[in-house]
């Protein structure tokens, strides 16, 4: 995969290859960028910090700040930029604590920061940013994390990391009183019309027939009865298809606000939204999220990768044709399909090239995928189902911590290393965060970057979030 080779490469060079491949965020245009580069506003760095992030030799590893408020659940978080495949870290991580309540007034087709209402307290207790109690009662707490992986660029990445939580807020606005009041019966929708039910609609507009003239029932002029089931929609579908919803909103707004603003690049998606009692997961790319409960994992997202679309394009290429150009997005990659060739080469756009190219998608040298479909799913993890230990975590992270670690050792990782801390530091997460990050990054040796077993490390940019599960339990 082109990761692993520009990994290599740039392992191979130490990391002397800084500034010399990769997108710049913004360049080659002319155009006003969107928001400025930066990193996380979580880790509150200074524009010397940043800077001082960006070296790619020494690759520090950033954590948050014992000083700096803490992120809500104790919420552990560590990032480190690539070896030099790229100027900017094109990872991004956002983090909010929201109150969603029914939407008032006009749409807003550009979310800004008074789509919702974010109330924010630090709390004495070691839980950090938390939501105060509304009296009205007329909403409902979100918390939300998210990380995004930056193609060709950050920018993409920089402007998801800046909206996508307000779409999350505007979808769920439309159906919190469903979902806050226990009381309200859940929407129903027409099912599709059974067979049996047809054929006993036949038989009667056959009897009718004989009996009516014009206009009567089952007569020629009179359109047959139909028979419709109900489908109750469940509240978890219902957060389900707002978040869906969301993703599609901001891959819209991206490729509308890329005539105005220079949005260099595509990215990868991965976010998690808790709200009554629930996380939900939705992936979008190759980040992965995973649940480590009692020493076991549990996979919290599906990863969207040419090997595991393969089959469904050849299939859509072949037998539907006409479906492969309405499938793509900025939330994963900056191409999109056009028509499929016979054999194995696909025509593509890249939205960072002029021109068109052709692509055969039997190659392995293309990290990520070329059209975006099935691959965005949402997984619901039901946090009162189990008592969660102070061990029992969700981890989240961007395809530079799992191309060189397997689920089980960053398992074993996380369930050695927080037995060995304080129980009462809040911080312990964080420093299991950043144990992740120095694991997959490993050390500067004469052949590159090096982990255990004297494996190549990663040269990608490596982001992780480390969110105990026992704080949602103490919520619900």
């Amino acid at each position: 995969m082109l990761t692993r080779v520009k990994s290599a490469v740039a392992n191979f060079m130490g990391g002397i290859m800084a500034g010399s491949s990769g997108s710049e965020h913004g360049s080659g245009s002319d155009l006003p960028l969107r928001f400025p580069y930066g990193r996380p506003e979580f880790l509150g760095l200074s524009a010397d910090e940043v800077e001082c992030s960006a070296d790619h030799i020494a690759r520090p590893i950033l954590i948050l700040n014992k000083e700096t408020k803490r992120l809500p659940w104790t919420t552990g978080y560590a990032e480190v930029i690539n070896a030099g495949k790229s100027t900017h870290n094109e990872d991004q991580a956002s983090c909010e604590v929201l109150f969603v309540k029914k939407k008032t007034g006009g749409t807003n087709s550009t979310p800004n920061k008074n789509t919702s209402t974010k109330r924010r307290s630090s709390l004495p207790n070691g839980e950090g940013l938390q939501l105060k109690e509304n009296s009205e009662n007329d909403g409902i707490n979100l918390y939300y994390w998210s990380l995004f992986d930056g193609h060709a660029g950050s920018g993409a990445a920089v402007v998801a990391s800046k909206l996508l939580h307000h779409h999350i807020v505007e979808q769920l606005q439309e159906i919190v009183e469903i979902l806050k009041n226990s009381a309200v019966l859940p929407p129903t929708c027409l099912g599709e019309e059974p067979e049996s039910m047809v054929t006993n609609s036949r038989t009667l507009t056959r009897a009718a027939s004989l009996r009516g003239g014009v206009g009567a029932p089952g007569s020629p002029n009179t359109p047959p009865t139909r028979f419709f089931t109900e489908k109750k929609i469940q509240h978890e579908s219902l957060v389900t298809g707002a978040i869906e919803s969301a993703f599609k909103e901001m891959d819209l707004q991206i490729e509308r606000e890329r005539t105005v603003y220079s949005i260099s690049g595509g990215c990868t998606a991965l976010v998690v939204v808790y709200m009554l009692g629930k996380l939900y997961v939705a992936n979008a790319g190759d980040s992965r999220a995973i649940i480590i409960r009692n020493k076991e994992v549990i996979p919290m997202s599906s990863e969207f990768t040419p090997e595991t679309e393969r089959q469904r394009l050849q299939y859509l290429a072949f037998m539907q044709p006409h479906l492969l150009g309405n499938e793509f997005t900025h939330l994963e990659f900056p191409r999109r399909v056009q028509r499929k060739e016979v054999g194995k080469r696909m025509l593509y756009r890249d939205f960072n090239m002029t021109g068109w190219a052709y692509k055969s998608i039997e190659e392995d040298d293309l990290k990520f995928p070329l059209i975006y479909g099935e691959g965005k799913k949402v997984r619901v993890y039901n946090l009162l189902q189990y008592e969660h230990g102070p061990e029992d975590v969700l981890i989240l992270a961007t395809d530079g911590l799992w191309d060189v670690l397997l689920n089980e050792e960053v398992a074993e990782a996380v369930t050695n290393f927080l037995p060995n801390c304080d129980p009462d530091d809040p911080h312990r997460y964080t420093l299991a965060a950043q144990d992740l990050v120095m694991r997959a990054r490993g050390v500067l040796k004469d052949r590159g970057w090096r982990i255990s077993n004297d494996r190549l490390g990663s040269g990608d940019d490596i982001s992780v979030y480390v969110i105990p599960l026992i704080h949602g339990n103490n919520l619900s």
